[in-house]
């Protein structure tokens, strides 16, 4: 199913590549709670770990709990969860569920589909839960999808990959969709949240080599008021607190998954010394970098990290 491995000399937060199982197509797996415990490796995913594909995982009974980026979320029957690829995560206890699981790579699916479900959306929510119709019909895709990676031998394994990536287009098309994102009067993404993607796009690209909206702005094209605009439209909060929240969320993952000094830190993420990435991120978490590892590694980490949470 998967492969840790670090990154380098100076990873923290071990990596985990995505490998096929034997004698099956590469960048898709399906399988069952079940199956997921029953693997030798198993027991490392309740290590924080950041995957290099997507996570779609559904409990049909039962209760699990799952924790992506310093939030830990109850996952329920009917409900789904995804996480994205760089998102910092570990599983729960996996005995108190029952459930299905989708692995997959983003070059798996077909670039049209991938634009659709925007599906290296880190920041849209990580728990859907869909009722009525909408529940039937991703239920109904998703045992599509399961029953054709389990069947090998019925069709060329071209066709058979082909077929794979068209059911799970379907998937994750439905998944996407369970939450309608805003549309303009005549059903185009209105301007504001072109500009607001554009930019979240680029923030997570080079958020550790600027944190100036007017750099953002002038390789995008656009003025930093429009940023600012447009971030303050979609995400509820101006331009520059966006790119410092993302700065932020990386140091906590790398303070609390790793064992960089705050010197490394700081350099890792563009500060010219300690001192400055101490003061930035005392201001804006309200603790000091060795604080909050302390807490977070502490007896009340998970205090720490925050409460369960029920999207």
């Amino acid at each position: 199913m998967v492969r840790m491995r670090q990154a380098g000399a100076d990873a923290d937060i071990p990596e985990v590549a995505f490998a096929a199982p034997a004698g099956r197509p590469a960048g898709v797996e399906v399988m069952t709670l079940a199956e997921l415990r029953d693997r030798a490796d198993a027991c490392r995913l309740a290590t924080p770990h950041r995957p290099g594909f997507h996570h779609l995982l559904t409990v049909d009974s039962g209760r699990l709990t799952h924790t992506v980026d310093f939030r830990e979320h109850v996952i329920t029957a009917g409900d789904w969860l995804w996480s994205r690829p760089g998102q910092v995560q570990h599983f729960g206890d996996l005995t108190g569920a029952e459930g299905r699981l989708v692995l997959f790579e983003s070059g798996f699916l077909d670039p049209a589909t991938a634009t659709a479900a925007r599906i290296e959306d880190w920041y849209g929510p990580a728990v859907r839960h869909p009722e009525g119709a909408a529940a039937r019909r991703t239920d109904d895709a998703l045992r599509q999808l399961h029953g054709e990676f389990g069947v090998l031998g019925g069709l060329p394994l071209e066709t058979h990959v082909d077929v794979l990536r068209h059911l799970l287009a379907v998937l994750v098309l439905r998944v996407a969709h369970l939450e309608v994102p805003a549309h303009a009067a005549d059903g185009s993404v209105c301007e504001a949240s072109v500009a607001y993607l554009r930019f979240r796009e680029a923030v997570e690209r080079d958020f550790a080599h600027s944190r100036r909206v007017a750099d953002y702005a002038r390789a995008l094209g656009y003025a930093p008021r429009t940023l600012s605009r447009a971030t303050e439209a979609a995400a509820g909060v101006g331009a520059k607190e966006f790119i410092d929240r993302r700065v932020v969320l990386e140091a906590k993952r790398l303070l609390a998954h790793g064992d960089r000094s705050a010197a490394r830190i700081a350099d890792r993420l563009g500060f010219a010394d300690a001192t400055n990435f101490t003061k930035f991120f005392q201001r804006h978490a309200g603790t000091t970098p060795i604080a909050f590892r302390e807490a977070v590694r502490g007896s009340t980490g998970a205090a720490a990290l925050g409460g369960a949470a029920r999207d």
